[in-house]
């Protein structure tokens, strides 16, 4: 009896697990390459064509783009949740207020994408493709984006002010959100090799070029012509909105250069320096850093992993949430 009993709830156990891990495959499985082929089969075409506008009319946009599917995904998961207009929204979170930017952008192609197969695309599919072509259009790799992400009904401030990593983070504390996610320390370096391209404002850098953590000086890991221009753009008491470039030396260019600038002290922000010189680094993102500053091919391929690790993070698929009329409201 008592055997019996045994094998019944060893099998009762590998059932559970089992199940689990089924649930597991079907919502990964719901995202498909070819979701959209019958039902709007012109919509990549769509999208490239209007990113690609965006970018002749400004360079910067393509960073824009590839940020705002980042701060999606991160909060609620990839639900096109930030693109929600609310006092109390995501867009008016710390993190994002006078920072993340393209939302016009994103209208024009909802619109553009509306008019050939209405109520079809969902605006967190169109955010994740968006940021795809932003890459590819910048000199990066390009990958098939998994579709069939569905629209949140509700925006989550109060998460995206604890959730999103901040330029001011421990590197502890940066991993510590990534894998609230579900993303690990190789997506970390990856994913913060975004930073080639785009600009940054002074005043998520500015602390680093006068009384760096209370010193009383500059901090030291910044390189000494970096650290003067930065202290004439950016000073005490002065716009925190004045930007510059987050990849010195190579400003629109998608590649490889933001590991090099790390090795020699020109990362920008705090959170992109300690990848390479804390003492956390020396364990943890170090080798990764230096790995990606001789090797593009190794960079692109993990960052081409590390977009889909993160475009994975928590869809809404099925009957689950909406597809969004106007990606800044729910529909009525």
């Amino acid at each position: 009896m008592e055997i019996t009993m045994k094998k019944s709830n060893s099998f009762y156990g590998y059932s559970l697990i089992l199940a689990f891990f089924m649930l597991f495959l079907v919502a990964r499985s719901q995202l498909t390459t070819d979701f959209y082929n019958t039902t709007c089969p012109t919509l990549l075409t769509i999208v490239r064509k209007e990113v690609q506008n965006a970018i002749k009319t400004e360079m910067r946009m393509a960073a824009s783009l590839l940020r705002l599917h980042f701060h999606d995904c991160f909060v609620n998961g990839c639900d096109a949740s930030v693109l929600l207009d609310s006092s109390d929204g995501e867009k008016f979170a710390l993190p994002n207020i006078n920072s993340v930017r393209g939302f016009e952008v994103v209208d024009n192609i909802k619109s553009s994408v509306e008019s050939a197969c209405s109520g079809v695309v969902s605006c967190a599919d169109i955010l994740a493709i968006a940021a795809r072509d932003s890459v590819l259009l910048s000199g990066g790799p390009s990958w098939k984006v998994l579709l069939g992400r569905r629209d949140g009904l509700v925006a989550n401030q109060s998460g995206a002010n604890t959730g999103l990593p901040s330029p001011f983070d421990t590197l502890d504390n940066i991993t510590t959100k990534f894998a609230n996610v579900g993303l690990n320390v190789k997506d970390v370096v990856a994913l913060s090799g975004a930073h080639t391209i785009g600009l940054a404002r002074c005043a998520t850098f500015s602390n680093r070029l006068y009384n760096f953590s209370g010193t009383g000086s500059p901090d030291s890991t910044m390189e000494t012509n970096m650290l003067s221009d930065l202290q004439n753009l950016c000073p005490v008491n002065g716009d925190g909105n004045k930007t510059t470039i987050l990849d010195r030396n190579s400003t629109d260019s998608f590649d490889n250069h933001y590991f090099k600038n790390l090795l020699i002290g020109k990362g920008l922000l705090g959170s992109d320096q300690i990848l390479f010189s804390s003492d956390q680094a020396k364990t943890t993102t170090q080798s990764l850093v230096q790995s990606y500053s001789t090797n593009s091919a190794l960079f692109f391929a993990d960052f081409v992993n590390s977009m889909i690790n993160m475009g994975n993070i928590s869809p809404l698929t099925g009957s689950n949430g909406e597809i969004r009329k106007n990606c800044r409201v729910v529909n009525s």
